[in-house]
């Protein structure tokens, strides 16, 4: 009898759980992973495949008192790593033999955050719950489906863990529904201890070069003082400004992030010295990000990010001087909502060379 009713208790407790399953809104499973993401210790390795190149890499999180440490590591070659401290992130760069520090407003994890839904991005997507499947980590995991309403953002579709609510596989879709980047997890481990020694570089920097870059601006932003962005995709916003070096001793660049609130875009602007060197002008790809560039004023303008490519070369074709020399583009100025963009694996820490192209 006793065996009879612990049966019944865990078919009850079965039924619970499937109902629970079948009522989950999309909004609350992305909520869910949300917090999962920016609460939760955890560490783990994953793949990140785009263009064809797979990258290994481990990452480790912890959130303590309120704050975040997270390290980032390339086990792909060339040792890059990231490591993030609060709102500090060090980027070391061996190869260039370079650290780059730089303040990073977002609270989310270095992953990436999937934003609350709310009716500025139903403006532009929908979210749907798909199938469950077996992830890599051997764990039941959910589809939460992302859709863009037009062509000027791309889509997603998200795996996240049943139990942890981590995102375990994260696709990058086009319209056409062709994967253009993955994030896999293959080993993830929540909860478990890290000490703080796991949040020192690998790599020995000694002798590296040390450059800071400044972070976004709030109030009135220095870089929109001469310079507007004349023509946003619907839902996009300017959400952060702010300005770095070339690399090359001379040029300084601006450095302008769009947003709709989960796609983002860089518009980057650097003065070409005297005499003129020759300039890059036209379209392409980093990775999954499209690239689009061009002469404006005697600047060279380059538009960047994980979106179509009609979407970057709109903004680019729209991106002018002000009118009246210096003096605050008051349409630009009303664009401005403070903020800051979030990174991807193959684009962080991105730079100049003296050609003024990426590197």
């Amino acid at each position: 009898m006793s065996r009879r009713i612990h049966f019944l208790g865990v078919l009850v407790g079965a039924l619970v759980s499937i109902t629970s399953y079948a009522e989950a809104q999309p909004r609350d499973v992305l909520a869910a992973m949300n917090v999962a993401l920016s609460s939760l210790s955890y560490e783990g390795e994953f793949l990140h495949i785009a263009d064809g190149h797979i990258e290994r890499l481990r990452i480790f999180h912890r959130v303590r008192d309120g704050q975040v440490l997270e390290h980032l590591i390339s086990e792909s070659g060339g040792g890059r790593e990231v490591i993030r401290t609060g709102d500090e992130l060090q980027c070391y760069l061996p190869h260039e033999r370079k650290v780059i520090v730089e303040t990073r407003a977002e609270p989310g994890s270095l992953l990436g955050t999937l934003p609350a839904f709310g009716a500025g991005l139903e403006n532009s997507y929908r979210v749907a719950l798909g199938s469950r499947m077996r992830s890599l980590i051997g764990k039941d995991a959910q589809l939460l489906a992302i859709i863009p309403r037009d062509a000027y953002r791309f889509g997603y579709r998200v795996w996240i863990d049943s139990e942890s609510k981590m995102p375990v596989r994260t696709d990058l879709v086009d319209a056409q529904g062709r994967v253009l980047e993955q994030v896999i997890f293959t080993k993830l481990t929540v909860g478990g201890p890290l000490g703080p020694g796991v949040f020192k570089p690998v790599v020995d920097a000694a002798g590296f070069e040390r450059v800071r870059r400044g972070g976004g601006t709030s109030g009135q932003p220095v870089a929109l003082l001469q310079w507007q962005v004349g023509r946003l995709p619907p839902g996009f916003k300017l959400t952060s400004s702010g300005a770095q070096s070339a690399g090359d001793g001379r040029a300084t660049v601006t450095h302008l992030v769009l947003s709709d609130g989960l796609a983002s875009m860089s518009v980057f602007i650097e003065d070409l010295p005297s005499p003129p060197r020759q300039a890059w002008a036209g379209q392409g790809r980093i990775g999954a990000a499209s690239v689009s560039s061009r002469i404006v004023a005697n600047h060279q303008v380059t538009v960047v990010g994980e979106v179509p490519a009609g979407a970057v070369e709109w903004v680019a074709s729209g991106v002018r001087r002000c009118s009246g020399g210096i003096g605050l583009c008051q349409e630009t100025r009303r664009q401005y909502h403070g903020g800051s963009c979030r990174f991807w694996p193959n684009i962080g820490c991105l730079s100049f060379n003296s050609a003024g192209r990426f590197r």
